[in-house]
């Protein structure tokens, strides 16, 4: 049954992102009903028995989940279809990796209440920035598009949903929007990290491969936020420093345990 779930929810991703745009309607139950199945399946990766499995696959699985929940309001208030092109066909490969790579079992039994809380925020601090990198990367492609001379463009309907994205501008206010509130999450997710190292990991504060990589990703979104705030950054310098922050937040923790369990064959928390 949870080989179902995983295949029902891949090609209800893969059918939406192919979806012709004026299937508006189709599209957005088509996308939800493969959210709920990823919901299901999920749930069928997560042991209930006192114990939480973590991993590469497990994070990137969940991240993508709550992107797709992101996509699917933001688009309901703005023209985003070819969002869908980059988030969806991730989203159904994300919801299979799990069944390949299941990571390992940690037990809760021990830990603080307050683990299952820096997780959980964790993952929303992932899933938000996630997004937000999706968004980037259309701004990317937006912004590449304006200068090509008018009767030149091609692309398809790619190119066509890609023109009837939001003024630029919108796109980097909802952007920046994003990234405040990932970073808000960012740094809860260090705070409690830092402070009560001892009481969710059961040894004190220590600086490995993951803690250098999420406080750099950290410093460059906060340096991003005052750079906007206080510069105006905005445009190329705004995207290379965002992208910069999401690629040391991707390889701080998917990155790191993908090398542990697929390429080292080791385990770690």
């Amino acid at each position: 049954m949870h080989i179902f779930f995983l295949g029902l929810a891949a090609a209800c991703y893969l059918i939406a992102t192919f979806l012709p745009s004026r299937f508006r309607t189709t599209t957005s139950l088509t996308v939800v009903a493969g959210w709920l199945l990823h919901a299901a399946a999920l749930s069928g990766e997560i042991d209930a028995n006192g114990a939480l499995r973590v991993g590469f696959a497990v994070m990137l699985s969940v991240t993508l989940w709550v992107s797709v929940a992101a996509y699917w309001l933001e688009n309901r208030n703005f023209a985003l279809d070819s969002l869908r092109v980059l988030v969806l066909p991730c989203a159904a490969v994300a919801v299979v990796l799990p069944a390949l790579f299941p990571g390992q079992l940690a037990s809760l039994e021990q830990k603080s209440p307050l683990f299952s809380w820096h997780v959980a925020i964790a993952m929303l601090a992932y899933s938000t920035l996630t997004i937000a990198a999706f968004h980037a990367v259309l701004m990317a492609l937006q912004e590449s598009r304006l200068h090509i001379r008018h009767g030149e463009a091609q692309g398809g309907w790619f190119g066509a949903a890609i023109d009837r994205l939001p003024a630029l501008l919108t796109m980097e206010k909802l952007l920046f929007r994003m990234v405040a509130f990932g970073f808000v999450l960012l740094s809860l997710t260090v705070a409690s990290g830092v402070i009560f190292s001892e009481q969710l990991f059961g040894q004190a504060f220590k600086w490995d491969h993951k803690t250098v990589f999420t406080m750099m990703s950290w410093a460059l979104f906060g340096a991003l936020l005052a750079g906007r705030q206080w510069r105006g950054w905005r445009g190329k310098m705004a995207l290379r420093f965002f992208l910069s922050g999401f690629v040391a937040l991707l390889l701080g923790y998917v990155g790191s345990r993908f090398v542990f369990e697929v390429v080292l064959h080791r385990t770690f928390l």
